[in-house]
């Protein structure tokens, strides 16, 4: 169920869970064309300093977009800005949790500001804020 502006208070919270896996990263590759050798190559991320394939830092990040897209606000809302600092890497197989919390309420303009967290195993690997445009109730 969507919030509408009027129903969201500072310090709600909702979250999305997924374990991203090889078809996942496979799929994230092929539509957005990044073939980074470090997502889809074993032998050349072995010798890096993961030393393993690692998960799209953008496909871990577009979690966000479902906790905030689906669950809060939820459906109607719009994405108006993200901002994302990536503090470390996620590997195939990994369950990440994205989470999303009202940190600020802007009322004259419908907007809230939403600090986003993407976890695994309750070690942040992402964090950052969402501006959204949240409708009010009809």
């Amino acid at each position: 169920m969507p919030y509408s502006f009027e129903e969201l208070t500072i310090g709600l919270t909702a979250e999305y869970r997924k374990t991203l896996t090889e078809t996942d990263v496979v799929l994230f590759a092929g539509l957005t064309g990044d073939n980074n050798p470090m997502h889809i190559d074993a032998e050349f991320a072995a010798e890096t300093r993961f030393g393993a394939r690692v998960v799209h830092g953008m496909l871990t990040a577009s979690m966000l977009s479902s906790v905030i897209g689906m669950k809060l606000p939820g459906p109607g809302c719009i994405y108006m800005s993200q901002s994302l600092r990536f503090l470390k890497p996620v590997h195939i197989g990994e369950t990440v949790s994205a989470t999303a919390e009202v940190i600020e309420l802007f009322p004259e303009k419908q907007r809230v500001r939403i600090k986003t967290v993407c976890s695994v195993r309750g070690e942040p690997v992402l964090d950052g804020e969402a501006l959204i445009w949240v409708p009010r109730h009809d």
